[in-house]
């Protein structure tokens, strides 16, 4: 059973920490809230806030990011974050970013469907990687499209999965065509 989507009753609550948008990467602040979903309609404020959601409710998330079925990044968190725990000695670019998660969930998201074809196991439900450093977590949303979230490794795993699937349950009837393109637009007009 899904979960009735809650609309955000204020562009402040729309609009809060951590999700960069196309004016850019919010900073929490209210009166810079409204700016950050101006122009988007009430489905990509929605989804803006379902992932806003998503980022402050679940501990130890570093970077989260939607992926359309062609690869290309709709949504993301703040990427800016991860800058913020690399070491000076890191060399500076993009490592950690949502625009890398994005391309690791498009590229595992492939790989898994193509070993499901192979093993005629059905539909990639969701993929976890488990790594010394972190965790990585991939869960269909709808039409090919994909969540993505990269976790610190003491993340609690089942609350980070039920998390995710309470975002694809909320977000797969929104995820348009129409949605998707409004949303990669959003994200070309941020660079």
């Amino acid at each position: 059973m899904t979960a009735p989507m809650r609309t955000p009753s204020s562009s402040a609550e729309a609009g809060a920490t951590g999700v960069t948008t196309a004016a850019g990467p919010s900073t929490g602040d209210a009166a810079d809230a409204a700016p950050t979903v101006y122009g988007l309609s009430s489905e990509a404020r929605n989804l803006h806030w379902l992932l806003t959601n998503l980022v402050e409710e679940v501990p130890g998330l570093l970077s989260v990011a939607v992926v359309s079925s062609d690869g290309l990044l709709l949504l993301s968190s703040d990427p800016g974050r991860n800058a913020e725990r690399r070491p000076a000695t890191s060399p500076s670019g993009p490592k950690g970013s949502s625009a890398d998660l994005a391309t690791i969930v498009s590229g595992l998201g492939s790989l898994t469907i193509g070993a499901a074809k192979l093993m005629d196991g059905g539909a990639v439900k969701q993929t976890v990687v488990a790594m010394e450093e972190g965790s990585l977590f991939v869960m269909s949303i709808s039409d090919g499209s994909l969540l993505g979230v990269h976790a610190t490794p003491d993340c609690d795993m089942s609350v980070v999965a039920y998390h995710m699937a309470l975002f694809v349950g909320r977000a797969g009837h929104v995820l348009t065509p129409e949605l998707r393109s409004e949303l990669r637009q959003s994200m070309e007009s941020a660079r």
